[in-house]
């Protein structure tokens, strides 16, 4: 199995906590090539998407005349992989560049990012730079649950970043100078304030007089993973019948883009009361408040709910809101998640219930900071010099960490590695897909 670990780099500042910056690498099993990442989530922040950008080192005398190549893909796998016969695979590819990083092409160099900079003084001249900016029409990670005792690869949407060695691009790869590591987009929804989602609904019965009108209200549309969900009830009985309770459910809808658009929906929280009921017949002004949490953790039984792309052997949640800039761009993004409050009233035999639906938005919280990427100009000849005196420095390609158990100083360019633990599960020891 080939080694991922994480690197920690260490920096002093008189007396204070110091900060580490987790880097991820991974060598090829021959390790002639490895490939260094500051992060594997990649936020699109509908201004501007974060840049996947990191450093390869190579061993020129085992290269030769070949060439190192890397390549970010998007694709949606709606069938297993055990199930790909005859060059036939049930894959979609929806997004797909590569780059040529050794031998190093003079006019495709761009400025160097922070991150880079840092990485390359610190591996010295066989380390070289990617860069890929990802367009805003690039799909979201997400995945579809699997059954319990599925094996494989899951369906969804899911992202590859992979750096090879080869003669030409689009040569094959072989597994012993090769690298994969699976990466995710993740969107979070915009902080503008947005309508207070509310409906209502009125039914007229035969042979009664009268109305029965419901309305529901969300105490707000947006909300995060893990938040509760208040729903505000009213219902006005006009009629000569009887609301005996009701029944309010959250509801997730996934649209499957392919050759054709199919919908599946499946209920994340639900909840049945019969406090204050029944209604009798011209009962009015009832008002009530209901609160449900939408969370995997009560829904891992269920097969095809969608999820946040999902890292190996790391959890996720369930899929963040699919926000869409063009309607008529569905077909690029795989799968488009949505997600709806039903509330419904239970009638007496004989009558049908009345019910309405309220749309809303499940997301993450945003980063407090999230500037746009900015590269500094000290590293390339050439480069463009950014605007302004005081151009921002991207903050956003390193998480920063506290490191309480190290002691003793180090310059800011000494790295302290460490093996990446995830990996080292039990059960898991021969497997070498990629991480």
């Amino acid at each position: 199995m080939t080694e991922i670990q994480a690197a920690s780099f260490e920096g002093s500042d008189d007396g204070q906590k110091k900060q580490g910056t987790r880097v991820f690498k991974k060598s090829s099993p021959n390790s002639k090539i490895t490939v260094y990442l500051g992060k594997r989530d990649f936020i699109d922040y509908l201004s501007h998407i974060d840049p996947i950008d990191g450093v390869i080192l190579v061993d020129p005398e085992y290269l030769k005349e070949r060439k190192v190549y890397a390549h970010v893909l998007a694709a949606f796998r709606y069938g297993r992989e055990d199930l790909d016969v005859l060059g036939l695979t049930f894959r979609k590819d929806l997004y797909l560049a590569t780059a040529q990083v050794w031998p190093p092409i003079e006019e495709q160099k761009k400025p160097l990012t922070r991150l880079q900079e840092r990485l390359m003084k610190k591996l010295g001249p066989n380390a070289f730079p990617f860069f890929f900016e990802l367009p805003s029409s690039s799909p979201a990670s997400v995945t579809l649950q699997p059954a319990p005792g599925d094996t494989g690869k899951p369906c969804g949407v899911d992202y590859e970043l992979k750096t090879y060695v080869a003669d030409g691009p689009d040569d094959k790869p072989h597994k012993r100078n090769s690298i994969q590591l699976a990466i995710r987009k993740l969107t979070y929804a915009p902080e503008e304030p947005a309508p207070q989602p509310s409906a209502e609904a009125v039914k007229e019965f035969m042979m009664s007089s009268g109305n029965l009108r419901l309305e529901a209200t969300l105490d707000k549309e947006k909300y995060y993973h893990g938040e509760s969900i208040t729903v505000n009830v009213l219902v006005d009985n006009n009629t000569s019948k009887t609301v005996k309770k009701v029944k309010i459910s959250v509801r997730q809808y996934a649209d499957i883009c392919l050759f054709s658009t199919a919908q599946y929906k499946c209920v994340v929280a639900e909840l049945e009361s019969e406090e204050g009921f029944p209604i009798l017949a011209s009962q009015t002004g009832f008002c009530k408040v209901y609160t449900l949490t939408p969370l995997l953790n009560n829904n891992r039984d269920k097969r095809g709910l969608a999820l946040d792309g999902k890292l190996k052997h790391e959890d996720t949640n369930l899929a963040s809101s699919t926000i869409l800039r063009d309607a008529s761009q569905k077909e690029n993004l795989g799968i488009v998640v949505q997600y709806k409050v039903k509330v419904r009233l239970i009638l007496g035999f004989g009558s049908s219930d009345l019910s309405v639906e309220l749309p809303f938005t499940l997301t993450h919280p945003k980063p407090a900071e999230s500037p746009p990427p900015s590269r500094p100009t000290s590293a390339l000849k050439g480069a463009v010099p950014l605007s302004g005196a005081n151009a921002p420095i991207d903050t956003n390609l390193i998480q920063l960490e506290t490191d309480a158990n190290d002691s003793g100083g180090h310059r800011d360019e000494d790295f302290i590695f460490e093996d990446f633990a995830r990996l080292r599960l039990k059960g898991h020891e021969g497997d070498d897909t990629e991480a």
